[in-house]
């Protein structure tokens, strides 16, 4: 598995994955105008010009906010999360960045375990922050 900066050859892919696992996807518009944002990084996982996974953060400051993650239901349970989590650190670290932020759902038990093996904890909670269906988030931080 590769792990490196998302390409515009990326962005079907990554548009796939997203609407396969959000309820209010972004575009392939929304992920290629991504890329042209000098405070916005993106990160794929590739296997054999497949894309696995993606994250997405938007930097400011020494601050970080992860805009986006998500792994092909089929590349799931094998690391790839937890890669894309890792490199991303890396690279936001190499930046200037203190601190990463995410929101994420009080339900998503999946995600918040990653989270947390990564170095996050619970710092807040987003009242009713989801839409369909309506949830509250629960607001994570990273001290890099």
């Amino acid at each position: 598995m590769l792990i490196r900066k998302m390409e515009a050859r990326d962005v079907s892919g990554v548009a796939r994955i997203e609407q396969e696992n959000f309820s209010m996807p972004w575009s392939e518009k929304a992920f290629m105008d991504s890329l042209s944002q000098e405070e916005a990084l993106f990160l794929v996982a590739e296997e054999e010009d497949r894309v696995l996974g993606y994250i997405g953060i938007c930097l400011s400051f020494e601050e970080g906010e992860i805009t986006n993650v998500s792994v092909d239901s089929s590349s799931r349970n094998k690391g790839v999360g937890s890669e894309l989590v890792e490199q991303l650190k890396k690279e936001a670290q190499a930046r200037g960045t203190e601190k990463i932020f995410l929101e994420v759902r009080v339900s998503n038990e999946p995600a918040i375990r990653l989270y947390e093996k990564q170095g996050f904890e619970q710092v807040g909670c987003r009242k009713n922050f989801y839409e369909k269906p309506r949830e509250d988030a629960w607001v994570m931080m990273c001290d890099l």
